[in-house]
């Protein structure tokens, strides 16, 4: 099936798609499913990253004040 014949097809002309059709339609749906999927573990794992980074900063200046007997 040729990109323009994949371009060219809508639901909703009235008319079924070739299981060709609907079986390269289902194919690149999940590839975007899992491009989008990766990506937000990739951002959602950043994220923790970031705030363990922060929680541990903190915990490292608050005991450095405590050594240090400013607390």
């Amino acid at each position: 099936m040729s990109e323009a014949e994949m371009n060219a097809y809508r639901f909703n002309s009235g008319k079924e798609p070739t299981d060709e059709m609907l079986a390269q339609i289902m194919r690149e749906v999940a590839d975007d499913a899992k491009m989008s999927n990766e990506e937000a573990s990739k951002r959602y794992f950043a994220d923790l990253q970031k705030g363990m980074e922060e929680q541990q900063a903190k915990w490292a200046e608050r005991i450095n004040e405590i050594k240090n007997g400013k607390y």
